[in-house]
């Protein structure tokens, strides 16, 4: 599973509650997590590429930058920053972008992460002939700040639909192990959990009842 750094969301507002993006970090990093989200976009979540330079610096595991990419540049500046792994969302990008960033992104030595919410977007993907790294099913609709109340049905029903495939990772409105586990024997090979975990009382151990959930 991968655990996320946000500072703050629409839905629930500020999550760190003045607490370290570092050492929250090395807190999720200690946990047996394949990887860690971080969340840039500054205007609604509150995020920058400073974060993931800090970050960076200080865990081991793979880090995914979360923005909205539209253009090639931000590719780069996110992998100068830190970045293994950028975050692609379909329904707020052109075919010419989704294409453009891709191939800058392999260009330069990293991978995407090609989110979808809808079967209409899993269609262009299709259409497209995107070679995603790890394909990812949105819970929320994050065209209105995922203020929505999606769960995890929504990648019940998706994941039957993807042909082929690469590792496919359900995210958000994961609240707990029983979400994560749903997502699991619908064919997800991990989770993005952030908001639950960034909540709960005990961070680690929140963590580790997701992990506990059993993961190839």
């Amino acid at each position: 599973m991968l655990s996320e750094i946000k500072v703050r969301s629409p839905k629930e507002g500020d999550l760190l509650r003045g607490r370290d993006p570092v050492a929250l970090a090395r807190t999720m990093d200690a946990c047996a997590i394949a990887g860690l989200s971080v969340v840039t976009e500054p205007l609604d979540f509150g995020g920058s590429l400073d974060i993931v330079e800090q970050v960076r610096a200080s865990v081991a595991v793979p880090i995914l930058v979360k923005d909205f990419h539209k253009q090639p540049a931000q590719v780069e500046a996110a992998a100068a920053a830190g970045a293994d792994v950028v975050l692609l969302t379909v329904s707020m990008m052109t075919d010419e972008q989704i294409l453009a960033c891709q191939e800058t992104a392999h260009r330069i030595g990293i991978e995407t992460l090609v989110e979808i919410h809808t079967e209409a977007d899993l269609e262009r993907v299709v259409k497209l002939g995107v070679q995603a790294d790890i394909l990812g099913i949105n819970n929320r609709d994050i065209l209105i700040g995922e203020t929505d109340d999606g769960d995890v049905s929504r990648t019940e029903r998706l994941v039957a639909l993807v042909p082929g495939r690469a590792p496919l990772l359900s995210e958000s409105a994961i609240q707990g192990p029983e979400d994560a586990r749903r997502a699991r024997d619908a064919g997800a090979d991990a989770v993005l959990v952030g908001t639950s975990i960034l909540r709960a009382t005990d961070t680690a151990q929140a963590i580790k009842d997701l992990v506990a959930v059993g993961w190839q």
